[in-house]
């Protein structure tokens, strides 16, 4: 899978885009807010770990995202 955060404008917040394999989006949530339904991607119990990666994730760069 492959994560990247999308820089919200004015009043549009930042959001983060998960993406399969095939670049098929198969999540997308906002930067600040915990990822909903994270055991349907196999992220189970990596949430600290994940919010982390947001934190320190640049904007508009796409990387896979391995926890």
């Amino acid at each position: 899978m492959y994560i990247i955060k999308v820089k919200g404008k004015a009043k549009i917040p930042d959001y983060i885009q998960i993406r399969d394999e095939n670049f098929v989006l198969v999540a997308y949530f906002r930067a600040d807010r915990p990822m909903k339904n994270p055991e349907k991607f196999g992220l189970e119990g990596k949430e600290e770990q994940l919010q982390e990666l947001i934190e320190k994730l640049p904007f508009g760069k796409l990387q896979k995202l391995e926890l």
